[in-house]
Parts: C-alpha cells; structure tokens; sequence
C-alpha cells in the first residue's frame, strides 16, 4: 500500500474494533487538518462533520448549504467550485459533502489530509434518511437559504427530486466508486478512514478528542 490507510471495517462491532477506532483517531489527531467528510445521503457526514470541527477548532463547510440556493435553485458549477476552491486555500478545515460529478471532490480531494469516508449500510441509511425526510417536511424545518422539504417529493420518483429514492439507488454505486479510489491510489496522499457502523463512528470521534487533549 502505497501511502498510510486505516480500514476500520466489519460486521458486528467489537470491543477490538472499537480500540482500534479509538487508536487511529489518537495517532492522528496532531496531523489532521484538512478533512473531507464523504459518504452517501443518511450517513451523517455533517455530524461528523460538525463534531469534528468542534474538536479540532477548525471551519466547517457543509457543501449541502453552499450549493442549494434559495427556491433548492441549484449553483452554477463554476461559481461552486470557486467558492470551495477558496474555502480550501485555509489551512486548517473539514468539508463535508461529495459532489464528484459537478467536480468539486477535485478540488477538495487534493487538499485533503485525512478523508473520512463512512460506510455504514445501506438499512441505516435508509432508516436515518426517511426519518429527517419526514421530520423536516412535517415540522417545515428551514434548511439552507431558506429551503424546506417539500411534501411533494415523497411522490417523486426521480432520485435527484426525491433524496429518498437518491439514497437508495445511490449507496451501491457510491461505495464501488470509493472503494475503487481507496484501491487505485486517487487518496494515496491522505489517510483514509473507513467507517462502516456506528459503533467505529464513535470509535473514531472518542480519539480524536482523546488525542486531541494528549
């Protein structure tokens, strides 16, 4: 392997598991300072996100608010990655989002010393997304730029209308693509943290602050 990688994987987790979560997170807590938060719709990359910035006293940015615009309009391409581009230039952040196909994992990949991808599966996806879906729709919870999920798309079969939909056709096809650049060296330059349950999630998060306060 070509550059430093820890693959926190498995079924059940186990006291093992969790110690090396824990591990991990405090030998490399002192060199993390430019982390990407990736992983499907429901996996909780903005909580992790969030906790991680709190942690480590470093800006987040939630790509999410960023490029949904007022009306869910979405941004310009070029205006996006200009914006990340900028956000990225700092020494210290973590970002969390994917957006490969509108080319700002480009820009945030490269910067990146430490990715964060969580892996969880594909039933507590599902079971998170359809959860805050209808929370928000019901409570008319006010997301990014005064956005708010509209009942509207629970009838939607299109996955880009419908996140529902989104996180179920797109857990499979995002995890190949991962692991496909987790083996052929696209992150060989960063340390990669592969999650796959929630027992490594705060695994993880207990070392960093472990390391963190060391």
């Amino acid at each position: 392997m070509t550059h430093e990688q820890r693959v926190i994987s498995g079924g059940t987790p186990t006291l093992r598991a969790r110690d090396a979560g824990i591990g991990v997170g405090m030998r490399h807590c002192s060199r993390m300072k430019r982390v990407s938060v990736i992983g499907v719709s429901g996996s909780g990359k903005t909580t992790v996100a969030r906790r991680l910035s709190s942690v480590l006293d470093v800006p987040h940015l939630e790509l999410d608010s960023l490029f949904h615009l007022p009306a869910w309009t979405p941004m310009p391409d070029e205006d996006f990655r200009r914006r990340v581009s900028e956000f990225v230039r700092g020494d210290r952040w973590v970002v969390d989002g994917n957006y490969a196909s509108h080319g700002v994992a480009e820009v945030v990949w490269p910067e990146a010393d430490t990715i964060v991808w969580l892996d969880l599966p594909r039933s507590t996806v599902m079971r998170r997304v359809i959860a805050r879906t209808i929370r928000r729709a019901a409570t008319r919870e006010t997301l990014w730029n005064g956005n708010r999920e509209p009942w509207s798309n629970f009838f939607d079969p299109r996955p880009e209308k419908n996140i529902i939909v989104w996180a179920w056709t797109r857990h499979g096809p995002v995890r190949e693509r991962y692991s496909r650049m987790s083996a052929d060296g696209t992150w060989a330059h960063a340390r990669v943290e592969r999650l796959d349950n929630q027992a490594q999630v705060e695994a993880f998060h207990a070392g960093v602050a472990a390391g963190h306060r060391s």
